[in-house]
């Protein structure tokens, strides 16, 4: 297996796991809010919800280092 194969496997795995940490994710706008009631109320990540997040940071971040790796490796 060479790099170019195993950079291709990195960026679908962590595409996948992007996608589904961002579906964990609980912000965003209520059912209430699409009806002009947006009582929400922004607070600091905490626990779980932070976790996530840095998660979602880090994966992301893995992803875009992965795809710009593969567009500067010849072949």
């Amino acid at each position: 297996m060479d790099i170019a194969n195993i950079l291709q496997i990195v960026v679908l795995a962590s595409a996948v796991v992007t996608i589904l940490l961002i579906l964990l994710q609980q912000r965003g706008a209520s059912l209430g809010a699409g009806f002009g009631s947006s009582g929400e109320l922004y607070t600091t990540r905490r626990g779980l919800d932070k976790s996530l997040f840095q998660a979602t940071v880090v994966f992301m971040t893995v992803f875009v280092l992965s795809i710009l790796s593969l567009l500067l490796i010849p072949g």
